[in-house]
């Protein structure tokens, strides 16, 4: 029976966020277009928040993780092929990464005297959107300004989505591609939002 119990909690803990919600196939106003959207769900990140305590005189920028410093500039991204770190608020950093053995490495460069370090990988479902029209999804449900001039690749932001809190985080361009983060027990109900705001433009999920 245990080992029965723990079978089962192994196969729910596999389950991704968006399992029962991501469907493959083509959705909305897609044929005869060459250019339409892309969604796909970003499964096996490693995401870890680093807070830094407020009485740590520790220097911020003698920090190196995977050779990349912290962002300390507010909608910022430092990143390279493996780790994006995301600046989410003052003194507060998403580190996120697939490499699993690299994130092994976190608590030896935060240490507990100084920072916060907590594993959010498994509360956090994540969209992957791209394509040409991806700012025209976005603006429909979120009040952030996405012109080009203020909302550019290595840019992130906490903002709402049709009244749920989501980060975005502004991958690449041409095509744009962001990734979406929200909190997994609504993830549900954020990807039913963000796909009936790409049925006008037609998607492929993948």
């Amino acid at each position: 029976m245990a080992r029965e119990l723990d079978l089962n909690m192994s196969i729910i803990e596999n389950i991704s966020p968006l399992h029962f919600d991501h469907k493959l196939g083509f959705y909305g106003d897609y044929e005869n277009k060459d250019d339409i959207l892309k969604l796909t769900e970003v499964k096996e990140l490693s995401i870890f928040q680093i807070a830094k305590f407020k009485k740590s005189s520790v220097d911020i920028n003698q920090i190196i993780f995977n050779n990349l410093k912290l962002p300390t500039k507010s909608l910022t991204v430092t990143s390279d092929n493996i780790v994006r770190i995301l600046w989410v608020g003052p003194d507060t950093w998403l580190i996120i990464s697939k490499d699993k053995k690299l994130i092994e490495n976190i608590h030896s460069i935060f240490n507990e005297n100084d920072f916060a370090v907590t594993d959010i990988s498994q509360s956090r479902a994540v969209i992957e959107i791209s394509g040409s029209k991806s700012k025209d999804v976005l603006k429909k449900g979120s009040p952030l300004n996405f012109n080009n001039d203020m909302f550019k690749p290595n840019n992130c932001a906490n903002t709402t989505y049709n009244g749920i809190n989501i980060i975005i985080d502004f991958i690449s361009e041409k095509p744009d591609c962001f990734n979406l983060f929200a909190l997994r027990s609504f993830g549900g109900s954020f990807y039913h939002s963000i796909t009936d705001s790409c049925l006008e433009y037609g998607y492929e999920a993948i």
